[in-house]
């Protein structure tokens, strides 16, 4: 048996989901790290939204820094490639006016934090969010804005961390969340990934 790779996302996660951080190779929680309780010190490495609004917040919080997720975490990782976030300012003008700030970067103020607290730093390659797309279009999904954070981490993954024999254990998703996200697409997606036996959710209920 391969290593297992905990992906935390910020929906609830139960005792079993827990039981498995525990035991887990790593463990990638993401942002604000909400779904953390008791365990938020077992976390590896922090996945953060370094554009807009969400990457803004969390430079700019004191409470972000001091949460013992992102303490403890041994790498930060941008999930948006800069170069790619900016080609895609001049479309979301016309298609979402209203996002006006949705691509505006803060990558080297994660960078300046990983660096000042002997953090690796990692931006997750924009090949792997475009080869998602291209997967995600199989399922036809209405026009979306871009993949979720912990869809493209998960494909990141796969592609760039995972030997042949490891798995990824799957906590706190919900497919639910803002609409910019092609949740009924990404659902699609994973669910081949469980068949193989590459993901496995570990929830208390059926679809956490």
């Amino acid at each position: 048996m391969g290593r297992l790779f905990m992906v935390v996302g910020n929906g609830d996660i139960g005792p079993q989901a827990r039981a498995a951080i525990s035991d887990a190779h790593a463990v990638m929680r993401f942002n604000d790290c909400r779904s953390a309780g008791e365990d938020a010190e077992r976390t590896d490495i922090v996945v953060v939204c370094n554009t807009g609004r969400p990457g803004k917040k969390m430079l700019e919080e004191p409470a972000w820094r001091a949460h013992p997720s992102v303490a403890a975490a041994n790498e930060i990782w941008c999930v948006r490639d800069p170069a790619k976030f900016a080609e895609m300012r001049a479309p979301l003008a016309v298609t979402h006016p209203e996002l006006d700030d949705f691509c505006d970067d803060y990558t080297d103020g994660f960078r300046d934090y990983a660096e000042a607290e002997g953090k690796g730093f990692r931006i997750i390659p924009r090949a792997v969010h475009e080869r998602l797309d291209e997967a995600l279009s199989a399922f036809s999904p209405a026009p979306y804005v871009t993949p979720s954070t912990g869809l493209v981490t998960i494909a990141d993954l796969i592609e760039n961390r995972m030997d042949a024999d490891d798995r990824i254990g799957l906590a706190g998703f919900s497919h639910q969340g803002w609409d910019g996200h092609p949740w009924a697409a990404e659902r699609q997606y994973i669910e081949p990934l469980e068949a193989r036996g590459l993901v496995t959710r570990i929830t208390e209920t059926k679809h956490a």
